[in-house]
């Protein structure tokens, strides 16, 4: 088993670096990884839905689409992810959640830590969850991964996927939040997020036979790098592959009370009504046609307000209001 030391931090790279190895990789492999702060999600969810759009925008937080389902999960430099990538036999073996979590209890288990596997796809430690895991299989190949809160920050995890539940309605995959826990509360020694992640790596290379630490080539970071742009750090990836969504919200301004009724598919405004007890002096249906074929995205709309006479569709309300109110 190949086990990879990989120090970067970018979550575009170390997304596109899982699927550079899953595809292009013949071997066996095990990745150690960790990201600055982002947004990971799953990959048939409603993006939109699973973030707080404002603290995302205001603190910089990387939002980024992975390859495996499931829910949307908030990393920091304070959690650690695995990956294993193995070569499977035949189609019972390749989704099994329990065979690729068993080593991280074992390693907690050396350290005095009652973890267990519950549910589909978590690790708990009394009740609380330290590790949510998904999967994904490519050909004969599975590609497992999980989190590991070790010393996350917490309050930002919950504020940046705190979002109100009634403005999206869609079939996107949902995200189920449980109520989590850091390892390090639960440590009978101190250690750092790097020497908790080097007992891990030690362990599976003890375990596995033939292990070997490998380091990415020039030739992989520049092909990862590639797929970063092409892909991972893309609009169209990240949210334009969201599910078709009807969005609603109903907002008070400086010119009156405003209602959106909104349809997306792939990203894209498909449809859009204001609605609400505000004053105008051009009709309301030259504005709404001209979001529709837009991108779903901020910069986009933007565009589009910066060559009409906003005012004169909505009397005393600020483009940024309207802006704002269609998040």
């Amino acid at each position: 088993m190949l086990c990879i030391k990989n120090d970067q931090t970018n979550p575009y790279f170390n997304l596109a670096a899982e699927e550079f190895v899953l595809k292009n990789f013949n071997e066996n492999c095990f990745m150690l990884w960790r990201n600055s702060p982002s947004i990971i999600v799953g990959k048939h969810q409603n993006t939109l839905a699973e973030i707080n759009i404002d603290y995302v925008k205001e603190n910089n937080i990387a939002v980024v689409r992975r390859l495996s389902g499931g829910g949307a999960v908030f990393h920091d430099l304070g959690n650690i992810n695995f990956t294993f990538i193995q070569n499977v036999e035949n189609d019972m073996s390749k989704v099994d959640f329990k065979r690729y979590t068993q080593p991280v209890i074992d390693v907690l288990k050396q350290l005095g830590i009652d973890a267990k596997f519950e549910g589909r796809n978590d690790i708990m430690i009394d009740g609380r969850k330290i590790s949510g895991n998904a999967e994904h299989v490519y050909r004969n190949r599975v590609l497992h991964h999980g989190t590991l809160l070790f010393s996350s920050k917490m309050a930002d995890l919950s504020a940046a996927l705190k979002v109100n539940p009634l403005k999206y309605q869609d079939k996107g995959v949902k995200s189920v939040r449980s109520r989590v826990t850091n390892i390090s509360e639960h440590l009978t020694q101190k250690m750092s997020v790097n020497q908790f992640a080097d007992i891990i790596l030690d362990f599976i290379i003890k375990s596995e036979p033939a292990s070997k630490i490998y380091e990415y080539s020039e030739s992989d970071i520049e092909s990862i790098n590639k797929l970063v742009k092409e892909k991972y750090s893309t609009w169209d990836w990240n949210f334009g592959y969201s599910p078709k969504y009807n969005f609603e919200k109903q907002v008070k301004t400086n010119g009156g009370h405003l209602e959106i009724y909104m349809h997306v598919e792939k990203g894209i405004i498909q449809e859009i009504k204001f609605f609400g007890d505000f004053f105008n002096e051009y009709d309301i249906t030259e504005f709404e046609k001209k979001l529709q074929g837009i991108k779903h995205e901020e910069s986009s709309i933007s565009e589009v307000f910066d060559r009409l006479p906003v005012g004169k569709y909505f009397h005393n309300i600020s483009p940024q209001e309207i802006i704002t109110a269609l998040f």
